[in-house]
């Protein structure tokens, strides 16, 4: 059975597009038909939903992409937190992309395994227990994210405390303090953004270039999901008659 609230929280955890603005009202009800997500962080859930029912396109896309796309410690590539450019995580981009294709999800060859809309994607078509076992893994990531986004005053914040109440294993303090420990530049400093990427430069491709960040954020957003029909997987969520 479909866990329709992970695929909700991968539609909000997407770019921002007026396809999402219309399905908020499905998406909200998606949510409180599951009901898995506790009253406190359902009403955070809410704040997120209503700025982005009713905000501004423009001042949505533009307050995402200052904090995930521009900004690495936000990175909502996942293996961005745990491995770096390393060769490791390489090898876990292919462990992970078997694992989808072996539980019937098929990714497009631009596609980045490690974006965590499409690891919720993934989540939300496994079996409850699997899910909430699979999303303990990484709940390190997902609580240091949370953290960050609070510091920010982000109502995103809510999405990430909501991977972390509903994964199995609750994350270590000092795993978490391990992440925190690390450099987090305010998007609005650009020059310790350029230092915070050139420490270790992020290549998407056989001469792929770092210096340009508008470049990097067209190769980041080319390797992720995108989320057209929203609407429709929206109102798949909606009870049959």
């Amino acid at each position: 059975m479909m866990t329709r609230t992970f695929k909700v929280l991968s539609a909000l955890l997407n770019y921002p597009s007026a396809e999402l603005q219309m399905a908020v009202p499905e998406l909200t009800a998606a949510l409180d038909r599951e009901a898995l997500v506790s009253r406190a962080i359902r009403r955070q859930l809410d704040v997120l939903l209503q700025e982005i029912a009713a905000g501004d396109l423009y001042d949505l896309q533009e307050r995402y992409v200052l904090l995930f796309d521009r900004t690495r410690s936000l990175s909502l590539h996942l293996f961005e937190h745990v491995h770096g450019e390393s060769r490791d995580r390489g090898q876990a981009m292919i462990d992970l992309k078997a694992l989808y294709e072996n539980g019937g999800l098929h990714m497009d060859a631009a596609e980045l395994p490690d974006f965590l809309p499409l690891f919720l994607e993934f989540l939300s078509t496994r079996p409850r227990a699997e899910a909430y076992e699979l999303l303990g893994q990484p709940a390190h990531i997902f609580a240091a994210l949370a953290e960050r986004l609070r510091k920010r005053r982000s109502a995103y914040e809510a999405l990430l405390r909501a991977l972390v109440a509903l994964a199995a294993s609750k994350p270590k303090a000092d795993a978490v303090s391990v992440l925190l420990a690390e450099s987090d530049p305010d998007a609005s400093d650009l020059a310790a953004l350029d230092a915070a990427w050139e420490d270790e430069p992020v290549t998407f491709g056989p001469g792929a270039g770092g210096g340009c960040k508008d470049g990097l954020i067209a190769k980041v957003r080319a390797g992720r999901r995108p989320a057209p029909g929203v609407v429709a997987a929206a109102r798949s969520t909606m009870p049959r008659s």
